[in-house]
């Protein structure tokens, strides 16, 4: 991952149950992981991400909130602490919040379980990326099992809509969900397995997307 500048990734979707929070403390964990001083910026007025981190603890990364409204103001404030890595995780059915982690990134990270009702609430999104000409990618979430065929379509919708697929998709596993009720990732409970090693896939693709951008 290069280092040279900051970088922000928002995380995007108007689906509730994408997985948003999921890949936001999991990139940002793996950040902090490889030396960068990460951090994740919660939109979102649950604060889930917020409550992730207080289960975690003083370990890293850290997790601050913040509206909307203020978001640029946050990131401002973060890099003049020394943040480098930047992870922007956003609410559900939110235009605005939306807007404004897709004004502030480098890149935009699409999370969407593979299902019809899922992939219907990419359009709007859709929409914003197209208006803001930022590189963003559709990363498929929640994958079944040998889903091969439904993978396929899911990428057909995204692409019909204007947007770029992620090459790493993650699976439907427990690990995601066991790690995140106890404040840590998938890597920290289970090193070798499947979902750690999806983390590290999707880690290394965003590192040479951030280098090309």
């Amino acid at each position: 991952m290069p280092t040279s500048s900051p970088h922000v990734i928002a995380i995007v979707s108007q689906k509730g149950g994408s997985g948003k929070t999921t890949l936001a403390v999991h990139l940002a964990s793996r950040a902090a992981q490889a030396g960068r001083e990460s951090c994740i910026v919660d939109t979102d007025p649950q604060a889930t991400a917020a409550a992730w981190s207080d289960w975690r603890g003083d370990y890293l990364p850290v997790v601050v909130t913040s509206p909307p409204a203020r978001l640029g103001r946050t990131i401002e404030s973060a890099k003049k602490n020394g943040v480098d890595f930047v992870v922007v995780d956003t609410p559900p059915h939110a235009d605005a919040a939306a807007r404004e982690a897709i004004k502030a990134a480098d890149i935009v990270l699409i999370p969407s379980k593979p299902r019809a009702f899922d992939l219907h609430a990419l359009a709007p999104i859709a929409d914003l990326i197209s208006f803001a000409k930022k590189p963003a990618y559709v990363v498929l979430n929640s994958v079944p099992a040998g889903a091969t065929v439904l993978s396929e379509e899911a990428r057909k919708s995204a692409k019909k809509m204007g947007l770029k697929m992620c090459s790493v998709s993650l699976g439907d596993r427990a690990a995601f969900h066991r790690s995140s009720a106890k404040g840590e990732t998938a890597a920290e409970i289970d090193p070798e397995g499947k979902a750690a090693k999806e983390i590290e896939k999707l880690w290394k693709w965003l590192g040479k997307k951030l280098a090309r951008s």
